[in-house]
């Protein structure tokens, strides 16, 4: 590479495309110090996530399904935010704030999306609200907590109608994720019920739900038939051509109008667009996935990429689009490093086409059996479970979580599950805060993340003007709220707050504030009323 200016690859995501393609990045670019990795991702560590339907079996250990990425990608610079927004003209990222409700703005050379899919319960009516999703190491402890919660409320609930709702385990999707987790939940719950004086394991009832017209879709038919009849000789309970109307806190709702009384739902369809995506103004096919062309980068837009589960690869081997698993993922991953490397190079003209004809496909149906194609070869049984646990742990990285890894399934085999319900405690919707005077409660030009309500003390409003004086526009007591109105008009905070003397407030969030005007549709008329008002008198008295 040829002149002194620095180059610099931002990768949004950090699941098994951005992993992968920073670590290969990382390598190709050891000896290179003209060229800057910045990976932009929410959580400071990698879940593998194959791994986690074994983390509510309670075969793994929740920490050893993770790894931190500064310890995968040490030339990489982390950015622990989300990315909000993409300039692609200007070559810039805004994303989430920090400490400080600021957002960092992050210039780019080359681009690589891989931000993957979100959580879409949209078109199901009360799922959002009673719904567990499983996509992220947070889902897997928070559904088997509360399949704990359910053992230890079961174990002592008198009314026999209520113990049933309890004991009823609802998973919709039959595809790999659904059928992986069903089995070890149906595993784990009968396992873990001999330890309830009260449950019967016969007693537990576990369904998984599917629209088609078989499960595991992705595999043949011979070896989903297998899955099948295996899980229903397990007590799982499948239905088929099955699709859902709704759900409350007490059941599920069917299309052909029958109800399942249940107080847990999981739901593992459907993948909705990451809103990053949706609002990146370029081609994508029908179901919002960024078309890229044969070298992986976004149609029209060179020096960008896009991989994993939000972008549409066609696969130059059979010509079909390459599906959302984990090793598709990896391998695109290492042709787009290679290729951004011989951009970076100036050899842009010598990238590679995407081609990968894949390795083989494989399922866990839980403990000792699972389902595998491998280089055209079927089985199932304890040899494709030993086969699944082989090559998921040569596949996880780094060698101090391949020997915890292996250490637990040695130890799984000797002794049984945990039971230990960790009762970890949601953030509160409303905090109360304290301040002294002098403090600076909200900054002119911050994005507004709350708005307060004083409960007890004072606060000076004031505003700095274009010749950076500062004037003191209102001072706010108890009972007086503030903080509102760049909520409402998501623009940055037009004014400072500072204490003038010391007290308490009661602070709630952007997210608190939006759920509270869209249930109450008269409380958003008279906030925004409000603020009209304060925008009326913004020449002689301005409050934020």
């Amino acid at each position: 590479m040829t002149g002194g200016q620095r180059k610099r690859v931002v990768i949004i995501g950090g699941g098994f495309a951005g992993i992968y393609t920073a670590m290969a990045l990382d390598r190709l670019l050891k000896d290179s110090d003209h060229v800057e990795i910045i990976l932009i991702n929410r959580e400071n560590y990698f879940v593998f996530q194959p791994m986690l339907p074994d983390v509510i079996l309670g075969s793994i250990s929740i920490m050893h399904t993770v790894t931190p990425i500064r310890r995968l990608c040490p030339r990489a610079t982390l950015y622990t935010r989300e990315a909000q927004t993409i300039d692609l003209d200007e070559k810039v990222i805004v994303t989430s704030p920090g400490v400080r409700p600021k957002p960092s703005m992050i210039h780019y050379d080359y681009l690589v999306l891989a931000p993957g899919t979100t959580t879409d319960f949209s078109g199901s009516p009360g799922f959002q609200e009673h719904a567990f999703p499983f996509k992220n190491l947070g889902d897997a402890v928070a559904l088997r907590n509360h399949l704990l919660y359910t053992l230890e409320e079961a174990n002592i609930e008198e009314d026999q109608a209520l113990r049933r709702q309890l004991l009823t385990y609802v998973i919709i999707g039959g595809g790999f994720s659904g059928v992986e987790v069903a089995a070890a939940m149906n595993d784990f719950l009968r396992q873990a019920a001999r330890n309830y004086k009260q449950i019967m394991p016969k007693e537990i009832r576990t369904i998984l739900i599917n629209r088609g017209t078989r499960i595991l879709p992705e595999m043949s038919e011979g070896l989903a038939s297998y899955a099948h009849t295996l899980l229903q000789r397990k007590g799982m309970e499948i239905r088929l051509k099955t699709a859902t109307e709704g759900a409350t806190a007490e059941a599920l709702y069917l299309s052909d109008g029958s109800k399942l009384p249940t107080r847990t739902l999981v739901s593992t369809v459907p993948a909705g667009v990451h809103p990053l995506m949706m609002a990146l103004p370029v081609a994508k096919d029908k179901r919002g996935r960024v078309i890229v062309n044969e070298y992986l980068e976004v149609l029209g837009q060179p020096g960008v990429w896009a991989l994993g589960d939000c972008a549409f690869i066609r696969n130059r081997i059979n010509g079909e689009d390459c599906p959302p698993t984990a090793q598709f993922a990896v391998r695109e991953a290492e042709y787009a490093a290679k290729n951004i490397y011989l951009t970076i190079r100036g050899n842009g003209n010598k990238m590679a086409p995407f081609a990968f004809p894949g390795f083989g496909k494989l399922s866990s149906l839980g403990h000792y059996s699972a389902v595998a194609e491998v280089m055209g070869i079927k089985f199932s049984g304890i040899l494709a479970w030993l086969v699944w646990r082989t090559v998921y742990l040569m596949k996880l990285p780094g060698i101090d979580r391949k020997l915890r890894v292996g250490l637990d399934w040695l130890l799984d085999i000797l002794i049984p599950p945990d039971i230990v319900q960790l009762k970890i405690l949601p953030p509160q919707s409303f905090a109360s805060e304290r301040f002294e005077a002098g403090d600076t409660i909200i900054q002119q030009g911050d994005i507004g993340d709350r708005m307060y309500i004083i409960t007890e003390g004072e606060v000076e409003v004031s505003k700095k003007d274009s010749a950076e004086r500062q004037t003191v526009l209102a001072t706010l007591g108890p009972g007086e709220y503030f903080g509102e109105m760049a909520l409402l008009s998501k623009q940055p905070r037009s004014a400072t707050v500072r204490g003038r003397t010391k007290g308490t407030l009661v602070g709630v969030k952007r997210a608190d504030f939006a759920a509270l005007l869209a249930y109450f549709p008269d409380l958003y008329e008279r906030f925004q009323n409000l603020a009209e008002q304060r925008l009326n008198t913004i020449k002689h008295k301005n409050v934020p």
